[in-house]
């Protein structure tokens, strides 16, 4: 059989390394797609270095830049003339507030307008090579979406308050998603790691990345055991044909935020943030 050909955005470190790795010993095509090319070329190694895990490529983007994205995903379509998994996974936050170059705030473009544009730009070749599966890694870690200021620029500024406003995004816009591809053979669905030590606040800095860093150390599982939900959402027959719905521990849970108006608002943000 012809590999699936599986992305795997944010696949140089943590959860998304270990989700690579677990597509690739099943026998995928797995594209790192990393900000970090150095790092991304070091995963890629270490994964390339298990039996059976020969099928991988990567390639560099960051989440944060529109444009990047789109030279990207131009990148990828030309290379692949199919394109079965995307696993939605890149993600930051920062103790303080940081612009992109187009205006937004960091951490609301990197974790929702990178899923959303990704998402959008792959979901021709997704749809053509139906059945496929997108799969968004978001977090329990949710609240405080205020879709009139995502920015912050009303609100006082708080690291942790701005990556929960945008994991919170991630799941709402996972349903809408998920309403626009019924009938197409694609499904998407959303999922939380669980407490995981990955760096991610660490590597965000600030007295609260430490602290919440230092927590997922001491109580948090691997990055193995938190990408184990991503890579059955996006490989087991278990879960074929099932959409819009959120997982933790290959079960489904429920999710308190689903209100189609606003998982409406929401999208109509994105498209317009995005261009």
């Amino acid at each position: 059989m012809t590999p699936k050909v599986c992305v795997v955005t944010g696949a140089s470190d943590g959860i998304g390394k270990e989700i690579a790795r677990g597509l690739a010993a099943g026998g995928a095509r797995v594209i790192l797609a990393c900000r970090n090319l150095a790092r991304a070329e070091a995963a890629r190694d270490d994964i390339a270095s298990a039996p059976g895990s020969v099928a991988l490529e990567v390639r560099q983007v960051d989440f944060a830049v529109p444009a990047s994205i789109r030279a990207f995903v131009a990148e990828i379509a030309e290379a692949h003339p199919r394109i079965d998994v995307l696993v939605n996974n890149a993600g930051m936050w920062s103790p303080t507030r940081r612009r992109t170059a187009e205006g937004v705030e960091l951490t609301w473009a990197t974790n929702m307008l990178g899923y959303f544009l990704t998402t959008a730009l792959l979901l021709p070749r997704l749809t053509s090579s139906a059945p496929a599966r997108i799969v968004s890694v978001a977090s329990n870690l949710a609240y405080g979406l205020d879709l009139g200021d995502v920015g912050f620029d009303r609100r006082a500024y708080d690291g942790v308050a701005a990556y929960a406003q945008s994991k919170q995004a991630n799941r709402m816009w996972t349903w809408a998603l998920a309403r626009r591809l019924r009938g197409t053979g694609v499904t998407a669905n959303a999922l939380h790691p669980g407490g995981v030590s990955t760096g991610i606040f660490r590597k965000g800095g600030g007295v609260l990345g430490w602290i919440a860093h230092a927590a997922t150390a001491v109580t948090g599982r691997s990055a193995r055991q938190g990408a184990d939900t991503a890579v059955w959402l996006a490989a087991s027959a278990d879960v074929e044909g099932r959409s819009g719905l959120y997982f933790t521990d290959r079960a489904e849970i429920r999710c308190e935020f689903r209100h189609e108006p606003q998982e409406e608002r929401l999208w109509a943000l994105c498209e317009r943030m995005v261009g």
